[in-house]
């Protein structure tokens, strides 16, 4: 299958915003992403250690009798986001398994290795801002929360600020 075209921004943004209008209205809930990965670590911990994860006050919330962390809207949202990114990617011909690199990265391990600190870093900053950048900028950036848009504010105002220099490692 030829690889196509990326979508034009633009009219990806509008489509994402209906995504998200939807999501609203036949779900009752908004965008995210970390809460997700936040129940997948809990029913884990559960796994390995049930007694001390039901003692602990935090995850006491989401496991024990009758509880499933895993049954909630944001799992069964990421669930479709890999589904349909797999199903997109078969589709315009993109779907291969690559590791893709500046020029001045010296190794393949050495980019997944930098990639997986950048997520566990990503992942320890949405737990401590209580979401994710999709959560915090569409959901609350949608309902017109301060803290979303002041947090969107500055995610574009450092991104524009160290573009000047994360831009030298890419050439």
């Amino acid at each position: 299958m030829n690889e196509r075209p990326f979508w034009n921004p633009y009219l990806a943004g509008v489509v994402l915003g209906l995504v998200l209008l939807a999501a609203f209205v036949l779900a009752g809930n908004g965008l995210g992403a970390s809460g997700a990965a936040n129940r997948t670590a809990i029913a884990v911990a559960h796994a390995i250690a049930p007694k001390a994860t039901e003692a602990n006050p935090y995850f006491g919330e989401y496991v024990g009798p009758g509880k499933n962390p895993w049954k909630d809207w944001l799992v069964f949202e990421v669930l479709g986001v890999l589904i349909g990114g797999g199903l997109g990617a078969w589709l315009g011909g993109r779907a291969r398994f690559t590791t893709r690199m500046g020029p001045r990265m010296t190794s393949r391990a050495k980019r997944l290795a930098l990639a997986f600190l950048g997520g566990l870093i990503m992942g320890f900053a949405a737990r401590l801002a209580r979401g994710c950048t999709s959560g915090q900028a569409l959901t609350g950036g949608s309902l017109l929360s301060l803290g979303s848009w002041v947090f969107m504010m500055a995610v574009f105002g450092g991104g524009y600020l160290l573009a000047p220099l994360l831009r030298r490692a890419w050439r």
